[in-house]
């Protein structure tokens, strides 16, 4: 099963761009991506952003997982 999760994008050089989850920093690649400005989210799988989206979606999603975590007894 694979899994695309939202980051934060707190810094952009160039095609890479440096993304965070509950403070977390991961590296991504952006090559996918036009316009993309800091503060945005993204959809990342693989290590690549795959599509912008909206902020209150990212927020679902996160809890969706920490959820998921807790009934999986991780969190």
């Amino acid at each position: 099963m694979c899994l695309g999760l939202p980051l934060r994008i707190v810094e952009i050089n160039g095609k890479e761009a440096t993304g965070e989850l509950n403070g977390i920093k991961r590296k991504v690649r952006v090559d996918l991506i036009e316009n993309l400005n800091i503060g945005e989210y993204v959809m990342v799988h693989a290590g690549f952003a795959i599509e912008k989206i909206e902020e209150a979606d990212a927020l679902e999603t996160l809890e969706i997982v920490n959820e998921l975590e807790k009934a999986a007894g991780i969190n």
